[in-house]
């Protein structure tokens, strides 16, 4: 039995221990947002999970569990579910943003005349926005300026059916402004349940790109495994992955050592290996010589590595970073080369040294 699972719903001895509530909404309501919301719910925060479909909403009321995107996990009864953003924000401490990336901007939009003036904004969102390559806090701040200082992001090892299962989990929550990022903290801080531990950061850049590029990475180690090329494959495929990651992010003024903390290569070694990860199945179904479109169907939820793959193109040409992985990957899910042609490609570069100074700018 899980930590979790021992004492889930138990709001009252919560309570009687001290553990402040707070009124959260949680705006997504997939897998990821679902387990969020299971995490505060367990430290006895009110927390309101908003759905943008009302009959999805309708059915997590009934229901009680989410059997589209989380099953066998039951929803305690301090989780209020709704598909009324005003509902959702009202009265609320923090906003968590766990849609889609694509969702980020038009839902920011829509709470902008909702969102309570001293209340937090988390960006959950692992990914990029097609169109201007604006990482998720980039969005939040051009769509609502006047959050900044109240504005966080979230990323880590974190795959949501563990940290539902009250799998030991850690995460990095960063932010411009220290005593916003502790605040967070202090608010996933688990008192009679401790699963989920949450570090802080004040590298806002490093941290999101982390989560987002780990997620095309992991599209390509899955091809990797479903053509059977073993260990040596995969090692390389994600340690020249994460120089790319660490080039990318320092031109954008990241630190090179937030990439080897949990948002980095450990949110990469997460992705990378696990059978429940939407990205990596995705790879390991175009590695099985399935269309893009097939796979991304029989997953039925959206893998943000696919559209992360065409940003950081654009993002390689915009910062003139060389980022050879990223471009195979965007020819083999968007320009019609087969697996074994990007890997044959990718051997036949030119020869180069793995020298400091050339695995952080052009390997």
């Amino acid at each position: 039995m899980s930590l979790i699972g021992m004492e889930r719903g138990d709001l009252a001895s919560l309570v009687d221990r001290g553990v402040a509530q707070r009124r959260l909404a949680i705006l997504g309501a997939g897998s990821w947002g679902t387990a969020l919301a299971l995490i505060l719910a367990d430290n006895a925060h009110r927390v309101c999970l908003w759905a943008r479909n009302p009959e999805h909403a309708e059915a997590l009321r009934r229901e009680r569990e989410n059997r589209r995107y989380l099953p066998g996990f039951p929803l305690p009864l301090n989780i209020e579910i709704t598909s009324c953003l005003e509902e959702a924000l009202t009265e609320t401490e923090g906003v968590i943003f766990a849609v889609p990336s694509d969702a980020v901007r038009s839902v920011a939009e829509s709470i902008r005349p909702l969102l309570p003036p001293s209340a937090f904004v988390l960006s959950a969102t692992k990914g990029l926005e097609e169109g201007t390559g604006f990482r998720m806090s980039q969005v939040l701040m051009e769509v609502i300026p006047q959050v900044e200082k109240r504005l966080a992001v979230l990323s880590g090892p974190n795959l949501a059916v563990e940290m539902a299962r009250g799998v030991p989990t850690a995460t990095v929550v960063a932010a411009f402004y220290e005593e916003t990022a502790r605040h967070i903290q202090q608010v996933f801080a688990q008192q009679a349940v401790p699963t989920f531990r949450v570090y802080t950061s004040a590298d806002v850049v490093g941290v999101e790109l982390g989560g987002a590029v780990k997620n095309a990475i992991a599209i390509g180690i899955g091809v990797c495994d479903a053509l059977g090329y073993g260990d040596n494959a995969r090692a390389a495929f994600m340690t020249r992955g994460l120089m790319e990651t660490i080039r990318l992010g320092r031109a954008q003024g990241a630190k090179a050592e937030t990439f080897s903390g949990l948002s980095g290569v450990g949110d990469l070694i997460a992705t990378a290996h696990s059978r429940l990860s939407r990205n990596y199945r995705v790879g390991y179904g175009i590695g099985q010589g399935k269309a893009l479109e097939e796979v991304l169907r029989e997953i039925g939820q959206v893998a943000e590595g696919v559209p992360t793959t065409r940003v950081l193109c654009d993002l390689a040409r915009r910062y003139g970073v060389e980022m050879p992985l990223s471009q195979a990957l965007h020819r083999l899910l968007f320009e019609g080369f087969s697996p074994e042609e990007i890997i044959r490609n990718l051997m036949l570069r030119p020869l180069k040294s793995e020298g400091a100074s050339c695995g952080l700018e052009t390997c």
